[in-house]
């Protein structure tokens, strides 16, 4: 089966535990406002790969993998198909499997595609369920209804939110957000990433606006002081 790839990072370190190799899927329904990958919308760019060539690809940095692969994009959800048959071939070279997803889609495939899975990092975007809704297109009810399942296959689970000042950096809205995840026990982390702007030429270059460009950053001292009072790690 083939997958379109939007790109290959052979040694990411923020994409789940240890040194990854990262496969960016081409391909997603939303349009987050602070996407970093708006590259990756488009279903019909990127390079069509095999699955099999792409572990053989995978298998030239096991050396160096001290974590094992994330499956990550855009949306890895829309190609579930592919998700699984390449997450089937790595468990079989004895990989580590992360899947990077918001959780916006249930396709067929997706029973399966977790049973593979070590590991899923998960978007929830907002706490607040209207403001979910309304910024991102999708109701706060499906991710939540991933991570129910999640919970109930004891599967370990990292909780993501990117922070972006003056829009869900309130105190209210963050309390909300460890009140709302804090009960899941299969929630080993709750991470709040900070709002970036190193994507803006890539919305330059694809003439497409950048609906935050005009937000600021979080800076690091920030991000580490709300990441230590309403963050988590309990592995």
């Amino acid at each position: 089966m083939k997958g379109r790839i939007s790109s290959l990072q052979s040694l990411g370190a923020v994409d789940g535990p240890g040194l990854r190799y990262v496969v960016f899927m081409q391909g997603c329904p939303l349009r987050c406002p602070y996407c970093h990958n708006p590259e990756t919308w488009d279903e019909s760019r990127g390079e069509e790969m095999e699955a099999d060539a792409l572990v053989q690809k995978i298998l030239r940095f096991r050396p160096y993998l001290t974590g094992g692969v994330t499956l990550s994009g855009g949306e890895p959800l829309l190609q579930a198909g592919f998700a699984l048959e390449l997450f089937k071939r790595l468990k079989e070279e004895g990989f580590h499997t992360a899947l990077d997803t918001s959780g916006c889609l249930e396709p067929p495939e997706l029973p399966e595609l977790l049973e593979k899975t070590d590991l899923v990092l998960l978007d929830i975007k907002r706490a607040d369920a209207e403001s979910h809704r309304r910024e991102f297109g999708l109701p706060l009810e499906v991710p939540m209804g991933l991570l129910r399942r999640l919970e109930r296959r004891n599967k370990p689970v990292w909780i993501r939110q990117v922070v972006v000042p003056g829009v869900n950096d309130g105190e209210e809205e963050l309390r909300a957000l460890r009140g709302l995840i804090e009960p899941f026990a299969c929630v080993k982390r709750l991470e709040l990433l900070a709002f970036r702007k190193l994507c803006a030429p890539k919305y330059e270059a694809l003439s497409l606006p950048f609906p935050y460009g005009g937000k600021e950053e979080l800076s690091r001292r920030r991000q580490s002081e709300l990441q230590g009072k309403y963050g988590f790690v309990r592995e």
